[in-house]
């Protein structure tokens, strides 16, 4: 089915990129059209999302341009899902820091083609164009780690780049190589065709694409620039690192393992099991172990993106859908908790205690829901038959690590929240922040409990991409 819709939430945004690049982003007029233009995305998105859950997969070619020619552009509920919850964050970030006051002329526009980047790359049906939006969104979030140019600010960027570059050579080389044994560049014709592929030509492409995806991720053991660029970056930036721009990792994994390389991942299944777990331990131990506010939520940040391997490694319907619920939630926890942290005032406090006690799984909040869908992921997905994983005393073992990593998820997030707004009173030592920024991640700290309430359409969205990854890239 083909529909226009598709093409716009990175056409309003690369629209307005282009319209307000040579402007002075500092101007408030010119922010708060990038602000409008973020919004007016994020609601073509909404919309997006909405006619592919009542009518499935949507397609166009951008341009009128013949399939294979110009930028064919495919949204489903796993796609538009990653593309609605990025754009969410990226909005409330930009806000946040519009309405603390923009240092930059090129904040605006770098925030746009980030933007525009990522809901590309979420809506692509072509692997060599993922590649593409892919690249714009790294190039933005580069210059914009370096914002505000301080000296740890400008190291972060340099290390931020150096090492994403690498993931972004890995990935390249084996797209290349998956169109070398498949003949096409389209997800669902790759996802066809690989299946015929002898395993020992699709085993390293597999693991390359890996390698690229966990180092975009932060996961354990490709984790070791990460601390370094959330903790440098200013917290409306670090927002979007980790709640935006993240979603490459988690969205591709998916995407490229569970939905194109389904044997294969399945064939490695007890090394990304390996993999996360690793990730979990080692990023609440760091974070029980730091001090600073970031560099604890950084940890944090790596302890994290564990649970979405462990969830991806027990596959099936259950895991994926986990896996997606546990992406989505983590992706509104980490912005919510650099958004407050970057403030004072008891507004402040409050936002950051539902943010950092949601990443504890801890009821009402969003991540209480994630934490239930890998408990029911360890239950009933670990069962006879699935290999390494499989049996009682697998599924056991996988229940008591989300046990485990939660109680030190707790630990590490009542100390932070302790030290940063109780014990110092950080409020009561200097003036509050401005009050439309307090009230603007009260909001966001409303919405996560909200998700926490009412969790039904973020679960019928796992099942539905569940389903898409189960039928191969989108296939129906």
């Amino acid at each position: 089915m083909t529909d226009a819709l598709v093409v716009l939430p990175a056409g309003i945004t690369w629209i307005a990129a282009a319209a307000l690049a040579p402007l002075d982003g500092r101007r408030t007029a010119w922010s708060w059209i990038a602000a409008a233009s973020l919004a007016a995305s994020l609601v073509a998105s909404v919309l997006l999302l909405l006619r592919v859950l009542e009518g499935g997969p949507l397609q166009t070619v951008a341009g009128g341009w013949p399939e294979g020619v110009g930028i064919t552009l495919r949204a489903d509920v796993l796609g538009t899902s990653f593309a609605v919850v990025s754009l969410a964050v990226i909005l409330v970030s930009f806000v946040h820091e519009l309405l603390i006051g923009i240092r930059s002329r090129t904040f605006p526009t770098l925030i746009l083609f980030l933007a525009a980047g990522l809901s590309g790359l979420f809506l692509t049906g072509d692997v060599f164009n993922f590649y593409v939006f892919f690249e714009i969104s790294m190039t933005a979030a580069y210059i914009l780690t370096g914002y505000r140019e301080q000296d740890f600010q400008v190291r972060a960027a340099f290390i931020f780049a150096v090492i994403n570059l690498l993931g972004s050579v890995f990935f390249l080389i084996g797209i290349a190589a998956l169109y070398h044994v498949t003949g096409s560049l389209d997800m669902q014709i790759v996802a066809e065709r690989i299946g015929r592929v002898a395993p020992s030509s699709v085993i390293p492409i597999a693991t390359l694409i890996f390698v690229a995806f966990s180092l975009k991720l932060g996961l354990f053991p490709f984790h070791f620039w990460l601390p370094a660029v959330y903790v440098g970056s200013h917290a409306p930036v670090a927002a979007i690192l980790s709640g935006a721009l993240a979603n490459i990792g988690s969205y591709g994994l998916l995407r490229f393992g569970a939905g194109i390389l389904p044997e294969e991942l399945g064939f490695g299944a007890f090394v990304v099991l390996v993999l996360g777990v690793a990730s979990i331990i080692y990023g609440a131990l760091q974070a029980v172990s730091r001090h600073a506010t970031n560099e604890v939520m950084a940890y944090s940040a790596i302890g994290q993106v564990g649970y979405i391997l462990v969830a991806l490694a027990i596959g099936g319907p259950i895991g994926y859908a986990a896996a997606f619920v546990y992406a989505m939630v983590n992706s509104l926890n980490k912005a919510l908790v650099f958004l407050a942290s970057g403030l004072r005032g008891p507004l402040a406090g409050a936002a950051f205690a539902v943010g950092a006690f949601s990443i504890a799984g801890v009821p009402p909040a969003a991540g209480f829901v994630g934490k239930v869908a890998l408990f029911k992921t360890g239950i009933e997905g670990a069962g006879p038959g699935s290999g390494p994983l499989g049996g009682v005393a697998g599924g056991a073992a996988i229940v008591a690590l989300i046990f485990v990593g939660s109680a030190l998820s707790f630990v590490y997030s009542f100390q932070v929240y302790q030290r940063a707004f109780l014990a110092r009173k950080k409020w009561q030592e200097r003036r509050p922040s401005p009050m439309p920024a307090r009230v603007l991640s009260i909001l966001l700290a409303v919405f996560v409990l909200a998700v926490g309430l009412w969790p039904e359409p973020l679960l019928v969205l796992g099942e539905e991409s569940a389903k898409i990854l189960l039928e191969g890239g989108g296939r129906r």
